[in-house]
């Protein structure tokens, strides 16, 4: 169970960090570029899929931490 828990969180980590930014440019880093942080923005192909993918990851990780930790 403990192997699987490493193996998730690599993958986790290893997504999170292949997955583009919001922000365009410098400045909206800094500032935070609230403008346009509720405009429509499709994700489509293999943006999609990391996301997706990402969340999956995301609630397998939740479950085997909430049962490893019984």
């Amino acid at each position: 169970m403990f192997v699987l828990l490493i193996i998730v969180s690599i993958l986790l980590v290893a997504l999170v960090l292949l997955q583009s930014g919001k922000a365009e440019s410098a400045s909206n880093i800094i500032t935070g570029g609230n403008d346009d942080l509720f405009a429509n923005r499709k994700e489509r192909g293999g943006e999609l899929f990391i996301t997706r993918l990402t969340l999956g990851l995301g609630i397998v990780f939740m479950l085997i931490c909430a049962f490893y930790g019984l």
